[in-house]
């Protein structure tokens, strides 16, 4: 096990040159490869600088890398587009869609005792560990998993071997890692890297992938004092000290405490990043320890026009809608439809504000009727994003026309919250 590379710190800046020498130095470390397979994120974390890293590895080992498999989990398959937006001049005949629903194999199972354990008795299930076949049948001499490490609602700091056994995962390991998430209660989670997902994941990696040559190339990604997206790390290893590096680099970079609870929140959705509320709800996810009681959530949301990444987890939002965990739950209990996707079950209790706040969403391609449907309530786009211009606001805290709100102008690169409700998680 070793860590090949750990580099930078809560001010640094990395130069996209400095990233390619680095990752160059790193990757002579391995020795001559054969078959190499790139597993970087989607177009969802394009922040994460993934889609450069990847470019850089295509340098290094030019037609040693055989294919790329973007870690979709649930979400749809990049489009050409998308591709080349993140990816730049890449070869699209390289990359391969991840199906989460038939792509996969199970390796093995973490047993029901240690989910039961982990989940403080809540859950009794075991947890198998499904990944895409082509990371075990493929052949390869190196799997290249690659993304960025920040807070998180599922699995408290992103990526590791999430980015394998979730992100390149299968139906069932998605579910039921994202359920025992909501269980045991996302703001116990969020921003703690040791947590009983993790523990899961851990275990499944240690007993099902030690196998694999897996390296994994984590970046943490802050602003500068534009706004801008900046790399403050970079951690390139093949072990836990790999991430838990980065993510003790993240919790300095991505956590944000704020003295006294935000009474209103705007939040903007890139719309090249998140066209679902799927994706979106990170919005509510990333703010909601930060908001007062009765607070004022307002999400513009420009490039979404559905609630789920396909069609069957988008009519059971649609079914269900963000009622709260108590109501989920029961559905869970009394509809076997719910509870053969306890993914959808999970991501309906993270994007419920459990009446606690109100959530205005303001999508562009769903009606009124929909979005109140699902449980929130609605705001109009325009009327919205002329009130409150994305092109004047500074993330933070703002004064307009007389009222202070806070602004946030990408939630996929934070975690905002008051001292005492992040304690008392």
């Amino acid at each position: 096990m070793s860590l090949y590379l750990s580099l930078g710190n809560h001010q640094a800046a990395l130069t996209s040159s400095e990233l390619q020498s680095a990752l160059f130095q790193a990757l002579s470390k391995l020795g001559k490869k054969h078959r190499v397979l790139v597993v970087p994120p989607d177009i969802t974390r394009l922040h994460s600088y993934a889609g450069d890293l990847t470019r850089f590895v295509h340098v290094y080992y030019g037609d040693v890398l055989k294919t790329i498999l973007p870690a979709v989990g649930t979400h749809r398959a990049m489009s050409p587009t998308q591709l080349t937006q993140m990816f730049g001049d890449i070869p699209h005949n390289l990359f391969r869609a991840h199906n989460w629903r038939t792509d996969v194999i199970t390796l093995g199972e973490v047993p029901s005792e240690f989910v039961h354990q982990q989940s403080e008795g809540k859950l009794s299930y075991s947890w198998p560990a499904e990944v895409n076949h082509l990371i075990v049948e493929g052949g390869f001499d190196l799997v290249l998993s690659l993304g960025q490490v920040v807070p998180h609602e599922v699995i408290g700091m992103a990526n590791y071997n999430k980015n394998i056994l979730v992100g390149a995962g299968g139906s069932l390991s998605i579910g039921r890692s994202h359920f025992l998430g909501a269980v045991y209660g996302m703001e116990r989670i969020m921003g703690r890297a040791d947590n009983p997902v993790r523990r899961v994941l851990n275990y499944a990696a240690d007993h099902f992938l030690s196998h694999i040559p897996i390296v994994y190339i984590l970046t943490v990604i802050g602003t500068d004092a534009d706004d801008k997206p900046v790399v403050r790390g970079l951690f390139i290893g093949d072990d836990n000290k790999c991430f838990e590096r980065a993510a003790d680099l993240s919790v300095q970079v991505n956590i944000q405490i704020l003295e006294r609870p935000i009474q209103k929140a705007i939040v903007y959705l890139n719309d090249a990043e998140f066209h679902s509320t799927w994706l979106g709800n990170k919005a509510i996810y990333r703010t909601r320890m930060a908001l007062a009681d009765g607070a004022e959530l307002i999400v513009l949301a420009p490039g979404v026009k559905a609630f789920g990444e396909d069609s069957c987890i988008d009519q059971l939002i649609r079914r269900y809608g963000y009622r709260g965990t108590s109501a989920t739950l029961r559905a869970v209990k009394e509809n076997p439809e719910l509870a053969e996707n306890l993914g959808a079950a999970a991501h309906l209790i993270h994007g419920s504000s459990e009446g606690r706040f109100t959530v205005i969403y303001c999508p562009c391609g769903l009606g009124r009727e929909e979005v109140e449907g699902a449980g929130f309530c609605y705001g109009n786009l325009a009327a919205m994003m002329s009130q409150y211009d994305p092109a004047k606001l500074r993330d933070g805290y703002n004064t307009v026309s007389g009222e202070e709100i806070f602004y946030v102008s990408n939630p996929g690169l934070g975690l905002w919250s008051v001292k005492e409700r992040f304690q008392q998680a």
